[in-house]
Protein backbone atom coordinates (compact mmCIF):
# COMPACT_ATOMS: atom_id res chain seq x y z
CA UNK A 1 0.00 0.00 0.00
CA UNK A 2 1.23 3.63 -0.84
CA UNK A 3 0.46 6.19 1.97
CA UNK A 4 0.90 9.90 0.67
CA UNK A 5 3.24 12.02 3.00
CA UNK A 6 1.12 13.38 5.58
CA UNK A 7 3.42 16.33 6.53
CA UNK A 8 3.82 18.19 3.06
CA UNK A 9 4.33 21.47 2.38
CA UNK A 10 2.82 21.53 -0.59
CA UNK A 11 -0.60 21.17 1.22
CA UNK A 12 0.23 23.27 4.63
CA UNK A 13 2.61 25.81 3.10
CA UNK A 14 -1.01 27.30 1.23
CA UNK A 15 -2.72 27.68 4.31
CA UNK A 16 0.17 29.34 6.15
CA UNK A 17 0.02 31.92 3.37
CA UNK A 18 -3.78 32.38 3.55
CA UNK A 19 -3.22 32.98 7.59
CA UNK A 20 -1.08 35.76 6.57
CA UNK A 21 -3.06 37.34 4.46
CA UNK A 22 -6.13 37.59 5.95
CA UNK A 23 -4.47 38.93 9.63
CA UNK A 24 -2.62 41.88 7.15
CA UNK A 25 -6.47 42.61 5.25
CA UNK A 26 -7.66 42.59 8.85
CA UNK A 27 -5.58 44.65 10.38
CA UNK A 28 -5.63 47.20 7.24
CA UNK A 29 -9.68 47.45 7.58
CA UNK A 30 -9.28 47.80 11.45
CA UNK A 31 -7.14 50.87 10.89
CA UNK A 32 -9.76 52.32 8.37
CA UNK A 33 -11.94 51.90 11.07
CA UNK A 34 -13.73 48.82 9.59
CA UNK A 35 -13.06 45.95 11.70
CA UNK A 36 -13.94 42.52 11.63
CA UNK A 37 -15.37 40.86 14.06
CA UNK A 38 -13.98 38.95 16.32
CA UNK A 39 -15.83 36.00 16.13
CA UNK A 40 -15.38 36.01 12.23
CA UNK A 41 -11.77 35.97 12.64
CA UNK A 42 -12.17 33.76 15.09
CA UNK A 43 -13.93 31.36 12.97
CA UNK A 44 -11.05 31.90 9.65
CA UNK A 45 -8.20 30.95 11.54
CA UNK A 46 -10.61 27.78 13.43
CA UNK A 47 -10.89 26.39 9.71
CA UNK A 48 -7.15 27.18 9.09
CA UNK A 49 -6.15 25.04 12.26
CA UNK A 50 -8.77 22.26 11.51
CA UNK A 51 -7.26 22.18 8.05
CA UNK A 52 -3.44 21.49 9.04
CA UNK A 53 -4.51 19.59 12.21
CA UNK A 54 -6.60 17.32 9.57
CA UNK A 55 -3.77 17.01 7.27
CA UNK A 56 -1.38 16.30 9.56
CA UNK A 57 -2.84 14.13 12.46
CA UNK A 58 -4.72 12.46 10.19
CA UNK A 59 -2.58 12.12 6.76
CA UNK A 60 -0.79 8.98 6.91
CA UNK A 61 -3.81 7.04 8.64
CA UNK A 62 -5.74 8.60 6.05
CA UNK A 63 -3.34 6.44 3.39
CA UNK A 64 -4.37 3.16 5.08
CA UNK A 65 -7.62 3.14 5.32
CA UNK A 66 -10.48 4.29 3.52
CA UNK A 67 -12.19 5.34 7.28
CA UNK A 68 -9.54 7.61 8.02
CA UNK A 69 -9.60 9.10 4.67
CA UNK A 70 -12.87 9.90 4.71
CA UNK A 71 -12.65 11.53 8.04
CA UNK A 72 -10.19 13.66 6.88
CA UNK A 73 -11.97 15.12 3.88
CA UNK A 74 -14.95 15.59 5.69
CA UNK A 75 -13.05 18.17 8.12
CA UNK A 76 -11.76 19.43 5.08
CA UNK A 77 -14.87 19.69 2.73
CA UNK A 78 -17.58 20.18 5.16
CA UNK A 79 -16.35 21.28 8.66
CA UNK A 80 -13.02 23.76 8.03
CA UNK A 81 -14.77 25.20 4.95
CA UNK A 82 -17.68 26.41 6.90
CA UNK A 83 -15.71 27.59 9.80
CA UNK A 84 -13.24 29.75 6.90
CA UNK A 85 -16.48 31.21 5.43
CA UNK A 86 -17.75 32.30 8.21
CA UNK A 87 -14.92 34.31 8.55
CA UNK A 88 -15.55 35.97 5.33
CA UNK A 89 -16.57 39.86 5.05
CA UNK A 90 -16.92 41.47 1.86
CA UNK A 91 -14.61 44.03 2.60
CA UNK A 92 -12.01 41.54 3.24
CA UNK A 93 -12.63 39.97 -0.29
CA UNK A 94 -13.01 43.28 -1.91
CA UNK A 95 -9.23 43.42 -3.60
CA UNK A 96 -9.66 40.05 -4.74
CA UNK A 97 -12.70 40.61 -6.38
CA UNK A 98 -11.36 43.86 -8.07
CA UNK A 99 -8.94 41.25 -9.84
CA UNK A 100 -9.82 40.69 -12.71
CA UNK A 101 -8.11 36.63 -12.44
CA UNK A 102 -10.18 36.42 -9.28
CA UNK A 103 -13.25 38.41 -10.10
CA UNK A 104 -15.56 35.69 -11.62
CA UNK A 105 -15.57 34.40 -7.70
CA UNK A 106 -18.65 36.41 -7.51
CA UNK A 107 -20.56 33.95 -9.17
CA UNK A 108 -20.08 31.41 -6.20
CA UNK A 109 -22.89 33.53 -4.76
CA UNK A 110 -25.14 31.87 -7.25
CA UNK A 111 -26.29 28.91 -5.64
CA UNK A 112 -26.98 26.66 -9.16
CA UNK A 113 -22.79 27.44 -9.74
CA UNK A 114 -21.64 26.82 -6.35
CA UNK A 115 -24.25 23.54 -6.14
CA UNK A 116 -23.07 21.85 -9.66
CA UNK A 117 -19.06 22.81 -9.18
CA UNK A 118 -19.24 21.52 -5.29
CA UNK A 119 -21.38 18.03 -6.82
CA UNK A 120 -18.81 17.85 -10.11
CA UNK A 121 -15.83 17.97 -7.77
CA UNK A 122 -17.04 15.71 -4.91
CA UNK A 123 -18.06 12.78 -7.06
CA UNK A 124 -14.91 13.00 -9.65
CA UNK A 125 -12.74 12.54 -7.00
CA UNK A 126 -14.61 9.21 -5.82
CA UNK A 127 -13.88 7.43 -9.19
CA UNK A 128 -11.79 4.93 -8.38
CA UNK A 129 -8.63 6.21 -10.89
CA UNK A 130 -8.68 9.73 -9.61
CA UNK A 131 -9.35 8.48 -5.78
CA UNK A 132 -6.43 5.95 -5.80
CA UNK A 133 -4.07 7.97 -7.53
CA UNK A 134 -4.44 10.69 -4.80
CA UNK A 135 -3.91 8.33 -2.22
CA UNK A 136 -0.52 6.69 -4.32
CA UNK A 137 1.22 9.93 -5.08
CA UNK A 138 1.63 13.60 -3.18
CA UNK A 139 0.85 15.52 -5.79
CA UNK A 140 -2.80 14.54 -6.64
CA UNK A 141 -3.46 13.94 -3.03
CA UNK A 142 -2.48 17.69 -2.73
CA UNK A 143 -4.82 18.55 -5.53
CA UNK A 144 -7.42 16.38 -3.76
CA UNK A 145 -7.23 18.44 -0.51
CA UNK A 146 -7.52 21.62 -2.60
CA UNK A 147 -10.04 21.33 -4.77
CA UNK A 148 -11.82 19.77 -1.91
CA UNK A 149 -11.51 22.67 0.26
CA UNK A 150 -12.28 25.03 -2.44
CA UNK A 151 -15.44 22.84 -3.47
CA UNK A 152 -16.53 22.90 -0.14
CA UNK A 153 -16.16 26.95 0.42
CA UNK A 154 -18.25 27.45 -3.14
CA UNK A 155 -21.03 25.00 -1.49
CA UNK A 156 -21.28 27.15 1.92
CA UNK A 157 -21.09 30.56 -0.14
CA UNK A 158 -24.67 31.05 -0.71
CA UNK A 159 -25.81 29.89 2.33
CA UNK A 160 -23.48 32.13 4.87
CA UNK A 161 -20.67 33.84 2.47
CA UNK A 162 -20.67 37.39 2.02
CA UNK A 163 -21.72 37.87 -1.49
CA UNK A 164 -24.51 39.61 -2.87
CA UNK A 165 -27.36 36.64 -3.85
CA UNK A 166 -30.06 36.66 -6.30
CA UNK A 167 -33.36 37.86 -5.32
CA UNK A 168 -34.84 34.72 -5.70
CA UNK A 169 -32.49 32.78 -2.99
CA UNK A 170 -35.10 33.80 -0.29
CA UNK A 171 -35.31 31.39 3.12
CA UNK A 172 -37.56 28.27 0.86
CA UNK A 173 -34.91 28.32 -2.08
CA UNK A 174 -32.08 27.76 0.98
CA UNK A 175 -34.09 24.71 2.35
CA UNK A 176 -34.20 23.59 -1.00
CA UNK A 177 -30.56 24.00 -1.31
CA UNK A 178 -29.82 22.33 1.93
CA UNK A 179 -32.15 19.19 0.84
CA UNK A 180 -30.10 19.18 -2.30
CA UNK A 181 -26.88 19.37 -0.67
CA UNK A 182 -27.24 16.38 1.43
CA UNK A 183 -29.26 14.60 -0.86
CA UNK A 184 -26.25 14.56 -3.45
CA UNK A 185 -23.79 13.83 -0.28
CA UNK A 186 -26.46 10.89 0.49
CA UNK A 187 -26.78 9.07 -2.74
CA UNK A 188 -22.50 9.11 -2.79
CA UNK A 189 -22.58 7.57 1.14
CA UNK A 190 -25.30 4.91 -0.12
CA UNK A 191 -23.45 3.82 -3.45
CA UNK A 192 -20.31 3.83 -0.91
CA UNK A 193 -22.24 1.42 2.42
CA UNK A 194 -24.22 -0.75 0.16
CA UNK A 195 -22.21 -1.68 -3.13
CA UNK A 196 -21.52 -4.89 -1.35
CA UNK A 197 -17.75 -5.03 -3.56
CA UNK A 198 -14.16 -2.87 -3.06
CA UNK A 199 -14.42 -0.03 -4.91
CA UNK A 200 -10.79 1.00 -4.07
CA UNK A 201 -8.43 -1.70 -3.51
CA UNK A 202 -5.27 0.80 -2.88
CA UNK A 203 -6.75 -0.08 1.03
CA UNK A 204 -7.49 -3.70 0.68
CA UNK A 205 -9.89 -6.02 0.26
CA UNK A 206 -12.01 -5.16 3.26
CA UNK A 207 -15.52 -4.30 2.59
CA UNK A 208 -16.29 -3.34 6.56
CA UNK A 209 -13.51 -0.43 6.14
CA UNK A 210 -15.46 0.88 3.04
CA UNK A 211 -18.98 0.54 4.34
CA UNK A 212 -17.64 2.19 7.56
CA UNK A 213 -16.33 5.15 5.50
CA UNK A 214 -19.79 5.51 3.86
CA UNK A 215 -21.79 5.14 7.17
CA UNK A 216 -19.51 8.22 8.21
CA UNK A 217 -20.29 9.85 5.67
CA UNK A 218 -24.45 9.71 5.92
CA UNK A 219 -24.19 10.44 9.89
CA UNK A 220 -22.04 13.88 9.36
CA UNK A 221 -24.56 15.04 6.61
CA UNK A 222 -27.82 13.93 8.88
CA UNK A 223 -26.11 15.76 11.39
CA UNK A 224 -25.15 19.11 9.36
CA UNK A 225 -28.60 19.06 7.94
CA UNK A 226 -30.54 19.21 11.27
CA UNK A 227 -28.06 21.84 12.12
CA UNK A 228 -28.79 23.66 9.15
CA UNK A 229 -32.51 22.95 9.37
CA UNK A 230 -32.28 24.44 13.09
CA UNK A 231 -30.37 27.78 11.96
CA UNK A 232 -32.72 28.39 8.68
CA UNK A 233 -35.76 28.11 11.15
CA UNK A 234 -34.21 30.58 13.47
CA UNK A 235 -33.05 32.76 10.93
CA UNK A 236 -36.05 32.95 9.62
CA UNK A 237 -38.21 33.87 12.57
CA UNK A 238 -36.00 36.56 13.30
CA UNK A 239 -36.15 38.14 9.96
CA UNK A 240 -39.69 37.92 10.12
CA UNK A 241 -39.74 39.64 13.66
CA UNK A 242 -36.94 42.64 12.16
CA UNK A 243 -39.60 42.99 9.37
CA UNK A 244 -42.38 43.50 11.57
CA UNK A 245 -39.88 45.78 13.68
CA UNK A 246 -39.11 48.06 10.62
CA UNK A 247 -42.82 48.03 9.22
CA UNK A 248 -44.27 49.30 12.80
CA UNK A 249 -41.77 51.94 13.27
CA UNK A 250 -41.62 53.43 9.45
CA UNK A 251 -45.46 53.80 10.44
CA UNK A 252 -44.93 55.69 13.81
CA UNK A 253 -42.50 57.78 11.80
CA UNK A 254 -45.03 58.49 9.10
CA UNK A 255 -42.35 57.27 6.43
CA UNK A 256 -43.63 55.80 3.39
CA UNK A 257 -41.67 52.36 2.72
CA UNK A 258 -42.93 49.15 0.50
CA UNK A 259 -42.99 45.79 2.38
CA UNK A 260 -40.88 44.64 -0.57
CA UNK A 261 -38.08 47.07 0.25
CA UNK A 262 -38.51 46.13 3.52
CA UNK A 263 -38.13 42.33 2.95
CA UNK A 264 -35.09 42.86 0.70
CA UNK A 265 -33.22 44.67 3.18
CA UNK A 266 -33.66 42.36 6.15
CA UNK A 267 -32.55 39.19 3.56
CA UNK A 268 -29.31 40.67 2.59
CA UNK A 269 -28.85 41.82 6.06
CA UNK A 270 -29.38 45.74 5.89
CA UNK A 271 -32.00 46.02 8.01
CA UNK A 272 -30.03 47.81 10.21
CA UNK A 273 -29.55 50.24 7.24
CA UNK A 274 -33.11 50.78 6.68
CA UNK A 275 -33.76 51.63 9.87
CA UNK A 276 -31.43 54.30 10.43
CA UNK A 277 -32.79 56.13 6.95
CA UNK A 278 -36.31 55.24 8.23
CA UNK A 279 -35.17 57.70 11.74
CA UNK A 280 -33.32 60.19 9.25
CA UNK A 281 -36.43 60.32 6.70
CA UNK A 282 -38.46 61.15 9.95
CA UNK A 283 -36.28 63.70 11.60
CA UNK A 284 -35.81 65.61 8.54
CA UNK A 285 -39.79 66.01 8.39
CA UNK A 286 -41.00 64.69 5.63
CA UNK A 287 -42.83 61.10 4.61
CA UNK A 288 -40.92 59.76 1.96
CA UNK A 289 -41.35 56.60 -0.21
CA UNK A 290 -39.35 53.48 -0.62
Amino acid sequence: MHAAVSIAPLELVPATVAGILYALRAHRLRERGRPVPGWRQACFHGGLLLVVLALTALGDLAGETFVWHMTEHLLLGDVATLLLVLGLTGPLLAPILRTRLLGPLRLLSNPLVALSLWAANLYLWHLAPLHEAAVRHEGVHALQHALFVAGGMAMWMPLFGPLPQPAWFGNLAKLVYIVAVRLIGAVLGNVIVWSGTVLYPVYGELVADQTTAGAIMMVESSLLTLGLFGWLFVKAARESEERQQLLELAQRRGVEVSERRVARAVAAGRGGELRHRIEDAAVDGGPRSG
